[in-house]
């Protein structure tokens, strides 16, 4: 009997580059956004210090379950962290951070409606949540991934195609 609550695709595994990463079937996150005065605002979480690049801001996310989609698992992950569910999103575009025979899917999602990160429920790994402008990520210690893939998410945010 395995650790209650992983699944067999939970765990540590090595890409082509050299770089470990967890989830073995890969791994996958949703970064809701809204328009906002001043451009595009994201829904990013505050890592709990416990967890992997603890203290950051950074999308919900987390390893894919097998056969499981990258906007399945996305959206399984943001409603486990954040108690966001489903039917509250629209998805969008996805981005693929490959690193050979592993990658980390981006989904992006736009709320329904109204969404107020106060009335979220963490699950413990993230301590708080928050929207952020883009144009003021560089006033918070990003994720390292969030961080690398900004150059492929910022033009899906804009709505221009990615380069």
């Amino acid at each position: 009997m395995g650790t209650p609550g992983l699944t067999a695709t939970d765990g540590w595994t090595t890409c082509s580059l050299g770089h470990r990463h967890w989830g073995r079937a890969g791994a996958a996150g949703l970064l809701v956004h809204r328009d906002g005065a001043d451009g595009p605002e994201l829904l990013l979480q505050h890592r709990a210090l416990w967890s992997h690049h603890g203290g950051t801001w950074g999308t919900p996310g987390g390893a894919l379950h097998r056969d499981e989609s990258p906007e399945q698992g996305a959206l399984r992950e943001v409603e486990e962290e954040l108690g966001l569910p489903a039917d509250a999103l629209v998805l969008g575009a996805r981005s693929v951070d490959d690193h050979g025979g592993w990658a980390y899917t981006t989904v992006l999602a736009r709320p329904v409606g109204e969404l107020d990160p106060s009335r979220l429920t963490l699950d413990g790994e993230s301590t708080g949540v928050a929207w952020v402008a883009l144009a003021s990520l560089h006033q918070v210690t990003l994720h390292p991934g969030l961080a690398g893939s900004l150059d492929r998410l910022r033009p899906l945010l804009l709505g221009s195609p990615a380069a």
